[in-house]
C-alpha cells in the first residue's frame, strides 16, 4: 500500500531529476550543435540564455544534479552494503539537507546577476 514514506519520494524526486538532467542534456547539444546554422543562431541563442528565466532554471538544474549525484550514492550504498537499508531514511534526509545547500548557493551566486541583469 501507497504510504508516501520517503522512500516512495526519493524514488520520485531521483526520476524527476533525471529527467531535468535529461532535458538540460538536450538542450545543451542544440545548443552546442546550433553552431553548424552559422555564428549569428549561436549567439541569437546564447543570448537568450542570458534571459532571467534560463538563471533561474540553472538554479534547478543544479540543485537536481546535486540531488541525483548524492541519491544516486545513497541507493549505490543501500545496494552494496548491509547497514545502508537500516539507514535509508537519514541518509535521504541528509541527501535532502546538502540538495538544499547546494540550491541556496547557486542561488547566492546567481539572484544577484539575475537582478542585475550581468
Amino acid at each position: 500500500m501507497y504510504r508516501g514514506r520517503e522512500g516512495q519520494w526519493a524514488f520520485l524526486l531521483h526520476r524527476l531529476s533525471g529527467l531535468a538532467i535529461l532535458f538540460y542534456l538536450m538542450l545543451h547539444v542544440f545548443s552546442i550543435g546550433s553552431f553548424m546554422f552559422g555564428e549569428r543562431f549561436y549567439m541569437a541563442i546564447h543570448h537568450t540564455y542570458d534571459l532571467w528565466p534560463f538563471r533561474v532554471g540553472l538554479l534547478f538544474v543544479t540543485a537536481g544534479v546535486v540531488y541525483h549525484a548524492f541519491n544516486g550514492l545513497r541507493i549505490i550504498m543501500m545496494d552494496f552494503t548491509g547497514f545502508g537499508v537500516a539507514y535509508q531514511r537519514q541518509m535521504w534526509y541528509g541527501v535532502l539537507a546538502i540538495s538544499v545547500l547546494s540550491f541556496v548557493g547557486s542561488a547566492w551566486v546567481v539572484v544577484p546577476r539575475i537582478l542585475g541583469g550581468y
